[in-house]
């Protein structure tokens, strides 16, 4: 069997990456990190620790001052935006400044206009990603009509139909409600299972723990850690850190061993909880109330 150079290459890859900006702010310093296909990667930290000038760099926007960027194992470098866009999908956290047509189906046949694609193929890649983000019947409307919720998946919908293999998301659930939280987590696992990489910049860390596998902490522009995202996210240290509000389970499961009960460190959801409680109670001989 033939293997590919281009399936061991990680999809992205950045090696000893400084940036300074104009003012002589160092926002990167040495930062390296690795990211293989088909993964689904957090990037924590706190404001200003360099998180949204990083993913600067994955689609050329942003070229560091020093080191290198690698996409798909070649230097961002010697890469045009226009061709990187077509590699790497960044998803901003404020969708409105990635939008500027005078209608929502406009804002879709635009963002596909640099593919190389026939009218018609425009036209039914419009159609289809409409559809599929249940914007159908805002066709017609402007952008700026829409509700934050919406205007959010707008943005998301003119970046996937692209259908670039890296997509980069910047706080993709700030401001959602549950609803619009679940949506997006839906949509995730199914890029997933496309063997999509995924990037989220992101300071939700109940996010984090239950959807993400690994994390990357980062703090003054460089990476402090980087692991499983359990084992990063519940390390007191590192949360205070980066100034990362460790989540209730977490705070609650060190609030019992305080006074003496022992939880097992890999409990992180409410129900994983409840269960673990429940034996303890039971291992005390007292009763629940749906026992009693």
């Amino acid at each position: 069997m033939v293997i590919e150079i281009i399936d061991i290459l990680p999809k992205v890859s950045a090696t000893n990456v400084e940036y300074t900006y104009s003012n002589s702010t160092l926002a990167l310093k040495d930062v390296n990190l690795s990211i293989m296909k088909g993964e689904l990667v957090a990037i924590m930290g706190k404001n200003g620790a360099g998180k949204t000038t990083l993913i600067r760099t994955f689609n050329g926007l942003i070229k560091p001052s020093k080191g290198n960027v690698l996409i798909d194992g070649k230097n961002t470098s010697s890469q045009t935006i226009a061709e990187l866009s077509k590699k790497v999908g960044i998803i901003f956290q404020n969708p409105m400044h990635q939008l500027f047509s005078n209608t929502i189906e406009e804002e879709i046949k635009f963002s596909l206009k640099n593919l190389d694609l026939s009218e018609e193929e425009i036209q039914t890649r419009t159609d289809n990603i409409l559809k599929n983000f249940n914007l159908e019947k805002y066709r017609k409307r402007s952008p700026l009509s829409l509700s934050g919720g919406e205007t959010k998946k707008l943005a998301i919908a003119t970046i996937f139909c692209r259908n670039p293999d890296i997509l980069v998301f910047d706080e993709p659930t700030l401001g959602q409600d549950a609803r619009e939280i679940v949506f997006f987590t839906n949509l995730i696992k199914e890029e997933m299972d496309k063997g999509k990489t995924i990037v989220i910049v992101t300071h939700n860390i109940e996010f984090a723990m239950q959807h993400v596998p690994r994390t990357i902490l980062m703090a003054d522009g460089g990476i402090i850690a980087d692991g499983p995202t359990r084992s990063v996210l519940n390390k007191e240290f590192l949360a205070d850190k980066t100034s990362l509000i460790l989540p209730q389970i977490t705070q609650f499961n060190r609030a019992l061993q305080e006074i003496g009960i022992q939880c097992p460190p890999n409990i992180n959801s409410r129900n994983e909880m409840i269960m673990f409680l429940k034996k303890h109670l039971k291992s005390m001989g007292i009763k629940t109330k749906e026992e009693a």
